[in-house]
């Protein structure tokens, strides 16, 4: 028997058992305190949960325009008389184009369409004002680089009524029989480069580079970060190289990586969607070793900031998101505005795309896209220096 007041066995579980089934409000605000608390100290999983929607709604509702205008144009003048003139002058005006004011040959012209200086070449042949005034239906020569036909297509559909209001003024008096009732002149349009329009010209070459930014930051991003995680760090410390060897062995294997991918676009962009190789091999796999080498460093340096692969993971998407949304791939680089344009041009994807379509689509050299390789090399030498700066031989 057991003495009076005294608790029988098992009494206790039961009624602590009793208890964790009964619902309880305090215990779900602990766990949630732990739980804020905790998200408190992880800054930066904090910081993307604020930054990302921000960033989103600046990119989308700022920056991001499907509707580009001040496309930059060259014109070639045969003939300068007042309607030539007069059409120079409206199309200056309009929303859509934005006129070199330089008097340049053909040739000129036609290395700044390659090097994509400039996106229209207008020409005014010989006789232009002559063949007007006698009713003769003259020809203008419109030249546009379709590699990316969204850039330009509002601007060619917007030339036939710039062209007939800025010769309304000429067809009064004796010429009134040539009012722009049916447009007097005869605008002949020419789409370089991708004379059918057809999107998969533009967007398998940039899937070329966002494919390669999405998957060797990400990859080398994790390089450092897998080793702390398995607490491998300390023999990669203790080995006797210098920080700028290790990291030259941990991202050259992915550089390796980042080719086999390219292979396997470039033979599926050929067989699947027949998309044309006009320039040099060497020139493309040159440009690509130096866009992932600048990749595969960036990725080392979020490696040598992050605490764990989660952290790298999202820094890695952080950065991944304005190159999509700024380098032109999904929507006309000049069709943002200027403070986005600047930000595009720091990333490597803008000019890599660049290079990439200027290649397979337009046949250029390699002089012709100089202009886009040295920021690469720049951003380069900039992430490289931080990674060294920031990598650690010590624990603390």
């Amino acid at each position: 028997m057991t003495a009076t007041g005294a608790t029988a066995p098992g009494t206790s579980a039961k009624s602590d058992s009793a208890k964790l089934r009964s619902f309880s409000w305090s215990r779900i605000i602990a766990i949630m305190v732990k739980e804020l608390i905790q998200m408190r100290r992880d800054r930066l999983t904090f910081a993307m949960i604020i930054g990302i929607p921000v960033l989103q709604l600046v990119l989308f509702g700022y920056a991001i325009n499907t509707d580009p205008k001040r496309l930059p144009t060259a014109v070639i003048v045969a003939d300068n008389g007042p309607i030539a003139r007069s059409i120079v002058t409206a199309m200056q005006i309009s929303d859509y184009f934005e006129v070199d004011p330089e008097a340049i040959t053909e040739a000129i012209a036609r290395r700044k369409l390659d090097r994509g200086e400039v996106t229209f070449i207008l020409t005014v042949p010989p006789g232009f004002q002559r063949q007007f005034v006698r009713g003769e239906r003259p020809q203008l020569l419109l030249e546009a680089d379709a590699t990316d036909p969204a850039a330009t297509s509002n601007g060619l559909a917007s030339l036939d009524q710039i062209i007939a209001s800025a010769i309304t003024p000429y067809t009064t008096g004796s010429l009134t029989a040539l009012a722009p009732g049916s447009l007097p002149i005869d605008v002949v349009t020419h789409l370089l480069y991708n004379p059918e329009g057809i999107t998969a010209y533009n967007i398998v070459p940039g899937l070329l580079g966002t494919i390669l930014t999405m998957t060797t930051i990400l990859m080398t991003a994790l390089a450092l970060t897998r080793e702390v995680e398995r607490g491998t760090i300390e023999n990669l410390m203790a080995m006797p190289a210098r920080p700028y060897e290790i990291m030259i062995g941990k991202i050259v294997p992915y550089i390796g990586f980042g080719f086999a991918q390219v292979a396997v676009i470039l033979v599926a962009a050929a067989l699947l969607f027949a998309i044309p190789m006009k320039g040099p091999m060497s020139v493309l796999l040159g440009a690509t070793l130096l866009f992932i080498t600048a990749n595969v460093t960036l990725g080392y340096t979020f490696s040598t900031i992050a605490r764990n692969q989660m952290q790298a993971m999202q820094m890695t998407f952080f950065f991944f998101l304005p190159s999509i949304l700024l380098s032109g791939f999904m929507f006309p680089f000049r069709g943002m505005p200027v403070w986005a344009q600047v930000i595009g041009e720091i990333i490597p994807l803008t000019h890599y795309l660049r290079i990439v379509r200027a290649v397979m689509l337009k046949g250029v050299g390699l002089a012709d896209i100089a202009a886009s390789l040295w920021p690469l090399m720049v951003f380069w030498a900039v992430v490289a220096a931080i990674a060294l700066v920031r990598y650690r031989r010590t624990l603390d």
